[in-house]
């Protein structure tokens, strides 16, 4: 670790980043299986994805670790609220993406109020989701980021600790795959560059 107000050093070309940047592709949430990460790679993932733009040093996000305990209870009790409040049959499936990896890092946007503006803090919680991505991936590990209904619902984001003013960014789950994910369509580049002289 670098000491508070130390020179950090300058970027350097790197085919393995680069490598990593252009094959970077998020799991399916069901197909990751042990080993997830240990403790020592976990201290090291969530450090790393701490190093974001964080909107004036107000750092307007935290994370919620959840082991397989915790996710199979919290998917009974999202189980029922879906049964009670009638919602399709798919609603239940997506429970099996929670409860499936080894290990789910559940990031929280919680924006200060009084720091405007509120879309800058929350783009840095979504910063955070990416940075887990690619320090899982540094280990070895595949990631899928995922929110669902249950990120949504009030009722729902209670069972998970959220309070007034915070919502969730991101369920990054994290664990091994078995056999490597398909490529899927990426933009027209074309389309999507604007150069201004």
């Amino acid at each position: 670790m670098v000491a508070l107000n130390e020179p950090l050093p300058l970027p350097v070309p790197s085919q393995a980043f680069l490598d990593r940047l252009a094959t970077r592709r998020s799991a399916p949430a069901q197909a990751l299986v042990a080993p997830g990460p240990s403790e020592a790679e976990l201290k090291q993932i969530l450090t790393l994805g701490a190093r974001t733009p964080d909107h004036g040093k107000l750092f307007p996000w935290r994370f919620v670790v959840m082991g397989p305990q915790s996710r199979a209870e919290i998917a009974e009790r999202l189980a029922v609220l879906a049964e009670l409040h009638n919602r399709p049959a798919k609603d239940q499936a997506v429970l099996a993406k929670l409860t499936a990896a080894p290990l789910t890092i559940l990031v929280v946007s919680t924006p200060v109020p009084a720091a405007k503006p509120i879309w800058e803090q929350q783009l840095s919680a979504g910063a955070v989701c990416m940075n887990l991505e690619h320090a899982a991936a540094g280990f070895g590990y595949a990631s899928s980021w995922i929110t669902d209904w249950y990120s949504y619902d009030p009722q729902a984001t209670a069972l998970f600790g959220l309070t007034e003013g915070e919502t969730v960014a991101g369920f990054i789950h994290i664990g091994t795959l078995t056999e490597p994910p398909l490529e899927r369509p990426r933009p027209d580049m074309k389309a999507k560059v604007t150069r201004l002289p």
